[in-house]
């Protein structure tokens, strides 16, 4: 049998070699004429699994190593029998690192205290909720919108998408990208959405980038109706809007979710639903052996002294992932969008590092230890 994979799916090269014969490929050269005799692809976002690319072929199951799955066309699946899976929370520690980043670098390039801010959650499936537990521990007031969860009756504290546009001073998106029904998103930032702004927030999307119309948001940038703007997606990747690039106050190209332990996780969700089925054996909970580390150290130490509870995490977040330098990368060469995805550098998560603080309040262990930072005894 025969596999057609994502060539850039770390972790996987040699895992099913011996069960199949496996063929890597970029992502968006993964073409009809290749997998026309193969029985599974193992994919990401990049790969457009629509009837173009599935018609005719004897695909029994597509993978993909990520959340979002609007990449494929489940609708044609289903009618064609193709089994069609994604990787749901995988990479949502990541975002978690990503968004808590992206929070303390604003608050202390602007000056504020997040303690004092509003941020306004859009979508809390599996990524919305590590958010939320972030800006929980950073102090912030969080607000919550979610239509399906609210109509579901799961739980009872969510609010309207006018209570977020009027009360958040952050307004941050994590939702799925529907382009059509009740809950559609696409789109769903756009002009009347923006004029409805009655605080002038910093909008955040690490989600889709066609969740947030580009000229929509630039036209309020320039009116002040959005303070500034953080963006990891954006529409027609990889060939992002010029303008909108150099007005973003960070830009970064769709690497909110690419640590490594969020790609370890994808990898090994898609190489367990491939082995179950097709009955290879590898094992119920298959997982790389061995995740790189990251260049720095993963034990590190923090004087406290003198040092307010805000300036403390950004310093150990700061350690872990310094978001401004893939900010400054894709400023300085746009044209390399994707090459700068495929050759992303190792990030590692919070949990893999141990902080040592001297000095340190209760309430900076505290912190630290909600965003998963491994703290020692006192000293």
């Amino acid at each position: 049998m025969k596999i057609v994979a994502d060539d850039k799916i770390p972790f996987l090269k040699g895992v099913l070699e011996p069960f199949a014969r496996v063929e890597y490929y970029p992502g968006n050269e993964i073409s009809r004429e290749k997998i026309l005799d193969a029985d599974a692809l193992i994919i990401r976002t990049r790969t457009q699994c629509k009837r173009e690319l599935l018609e005719g072929n004897r695909v029994k199951l597509i993978a993909t190593a990520t959340i979002g799955f609007d990449h494929i066309d489940t609708g044609y699946c289903e009618q064609h029998a193709i089994r069609w899976l994604n990787a749901p929370g995988c990479n949502s520690s990541s975002v978690q690192q990503y968004m808590t980043a992206a929070l303390l670098h604003l608050a202390e390039q602007e000056k504020f205290r997040l303690q004092e801010k509003t941020i306004g959650i859009i979508g809390v499936g599996n990524v919305g909720k590590k958010v939320e537990q972030a800006a929980t521990a950073l102090g912030m007031n969080v607000l919550l919108n979610d239509p399906p969860r609210q109509r579901a009756g799961r739980e009872s504290r969510f609010v309207s998408l006018e209570t977020i546009q009027n009360e958040a001073d952050i307004i941050t998106f994590h939702v799925p990208l529907n382009k059509h029904g009740a809950d559609k998103t696409f789109h769903l930032a756009d002009s009347l959405f923006f004029n409805g702004l009655k605080k002038s927030p910093v909008i955040i999307n690490t989600s889709r980038g066609e969740v947030i119309e580009t000229t929509a948001l630039k036209n309020a940038i320039r009116k002040h109706k959005v303070e500034a703007c953080i963006l990891d997606v954006w529409e027609n990747e990889p060939n992002i809007d010029p303008e909108l690039l150099q007005l973003a106050e960070l830009a970064t190209p769709h690497i909110a979710g690419y640590s490594a332990d969020g790609k370890a996780n994808g990898t090994s969700i898609c190489v367990n639903a491939v082995s179950r089925f097709f009955s290879f054996g590898i094992g119920p909970d298959w997982y790389p052996a061995e995740i790189p580390q990251a260049e720095q150290s993963n034990t590190f130490e923090i004087d406290c002294s003198g040092k307010s509870a805000q300036a403390i995490l950004y310093e150990a977040v700061l350690h872990t992932y310094p978001i401004q330098h893939d900010c400054r990368r894709l400023k300085k060469s746009p044209g390399t969008f994707e090459q700068q995805r495929g050759d992303y550098p190792v990030r590692r998560e919070f949990p893999n590092y141990t902080v040592k603080l001297i000095n340190p309040s209760p309430a900076s262990k505290s912190q630290l230890r909600a965003l998963g930072f491994k703290i020692p005894d006192d000293r």
